[in-house]
């Protein structure tokens, strides 16, 4: 193997299906897209690592060898879309005969260089390419939109088909290929060491948890008088604040707003909010992301002048799945008397774009993005939007517009797609009554005539049923 990485490169087909997040019950058209893996070791033996977003929405993987021209099939053994990273099993072993596995070196230096292989769109051949390393810190990660972790940014081209390919340094694969930045030209961007092997850690026991958060909002505390006031030593560079707190149990009980954090997993936070790591200045969040789900982080606080040290339990946080990318997972909906519900997402508000002049679509971004730090108590488990009408005489005249935020039905608040087959099925009345966020007030449909027409509207428009749970 040594000196020929290539030969452990595999070129990876998808043919992905993704939901209509606006007809939840529909699906686009399967489309075929090429990326890049490569082979590795895992408790379970050889499989191809590649990225989530590579093989997401699959309905059939198939994987090609070097220099090999037949397609082999394949499935995803485990995926992480936070990190963007996934593990594939191919069906017939024989594809690993005469294959080695890559070994995972170290982050590489800034100014270093890096050779990335894969096989980009616009060949069926395998592909090099030199960069330099140009910069290492936190990045968002595209595919699930609302993570941020460990990166490298190089000035070697990634291209489409690149994604989940090795990128190399003294035959050891010091990244995963991921992303690039439209409009930045010798730019691209790939998966650091750290994440690589957390998930690889994570996986070992059969289950992926995901990378945890501690839910830490901090600011900087670099104003000299408010340093002082805190108890701040005078000169000193150390310390940012914490200046707000997510919804995580073991983080409410144990840190306060406007506790300044000194320490993060023994790495001391700068009063910019960053930590030094192996030479690189980068976000203080990462010494929370290298724990894994369930571990605790030591952390170092100055609170009301007095040092205190805190082990900080970490954990995996789903709070906010909607507002990052869905996969794999079709959109939950329910239809009544033809009025289509779903689960607000954003991928939903991809779907009708961000017109913030249109009052509904402000009340579903800021619902999504922006209610939980203003008001984290009035937040919705699940907020659930009005999508759709399926044309039918019994809502011929519903006068509210699709894309409006549900709040109640017969008087029950809204705060997922469960209550609102409850909130139908607990009516006493004759009419159905719905109240919408904002200015969107309220309609009513006839309850009897919505259940008579229900069957019908679902035959007329090809639903199978009136929900998906």
């Amino acid at each position: 193997m040594a000196g020929a990485p290539e030969r452990s490169v595999v070129q990876i087909l998808n043919f992905s299906q993704q939901p209509v997040w606006d007809a939840p019950w529909r699906w686009q058209s399967v489309r075929r897209e090429g990326g890049s893996g490569f082979v590795v070791n895992t408790a379970k033996g050889k499989r191809v690592m590649t990225n989530a977003h590579v093989v997401s929405w699959g309905r059939q993987v198939q994987v090609r060898r070097y220099q090999d021209p037949r397609p082999f099939q394949a499935e995803v053994d485990f995926i992480g879309h936070d990190c963007d990273l996934a593990v594939l099993r191919v069906r017939d072993e024989s594809f690993f005969e005469g294959v080695d596995a890559l070994e995972f070196g170290e982050l590489p230096e800034v100014r270093s260089t890096v050779v990335t292989y894969g096989y980009p769109a616009g060949g069926e051949q395998i592909s090099y390419t030199r960069g330099v390393v140009s910069r290492i810190e936190l990045q968002t990660f595209v595919h699930v939109g609302n993570r941020s972790l460990l990166a490298v940014q190089t000035d070697a081209a990634i291209n489409p088909g690149n994604s989940g390919g090795p990128v190399v340094q003294d035959d050891k694969v010091v990244g995963v290929a991921f992303q690039g930045v439209p409009g930045l030209e010798n730019a691209g961007f790939f998966i650091s060491p750290e994440v690589i092997r957390h998930f690889m850690k994570d996986i070992s026991n059969g289950t992926y948890n995901g990378f945890p958060m501690a839910g830490i909002r901090l600011v900087p505390l670099q104003n000299p008088a408010y340093r002082k006031f805190l108890g701040l030593p005078e000169g000193s560079g150390q310390g940012a604040r914490v200046d707000g707190i997510g919804d995580v149990p073991a983080t409410r009980e144990l840190l306060r707003a406007d506790d300044v954090l000194l320490e993060a997993g023994g790495f001391p936070v700068g009063s910019d909010g960053t930590i030094l790591y192996r030479g690189n200045r980068v976000a203080a969040g990462l010494p929370f992301q290298l724990a894994q789900h369930g571990e605790t982080v030591p952390i170092k606080l100055l609170r009301e002048k007095k040092e205190m040290t805190v082990e900080l339990p970490v954990s995996v946080y789903e709070g906010d799945r909607a507002a990052g990318s869905q996969y794999d997972r079709p959109p939950r909906f329910f239809v009544r008397g033809g009025l289509v519900f779903t689960p607000l997402s954003q991928d939903y508000l991809r779907t009708i774009g961000r017109d913030l002049g249109d009052a509904s679509t402000t009340d579903l971004v800021f619902e999504l993005f922006y209610l939980r730090q203003e008001k984290p108590e009035a937040v919705r488990r699940e907020p659930v939007v009005f999508v759709n009408v399926l044309a039918h005489p019994v809502n011929a005249n519903f006068g509210a517009r699709p894309r409006s935020l549900v709040d109640k039905i017969n008087g029950i608040r809204i705060e997922s797609i469960d209550d609102v087959i409850r909130a139908f099925e607990a009516g006493k009345g004759a009419q159905d009554v719905i109240e919408f966020v904002g200015k969107q007030g309220f309609e009513c449909l006839q309850r009897e005539e919505a259940d008579a027409a229900n069957a019908e509207i679902l035959k007329t428009y090809g639903l199978t049923n009136d929900r998906r749970l």
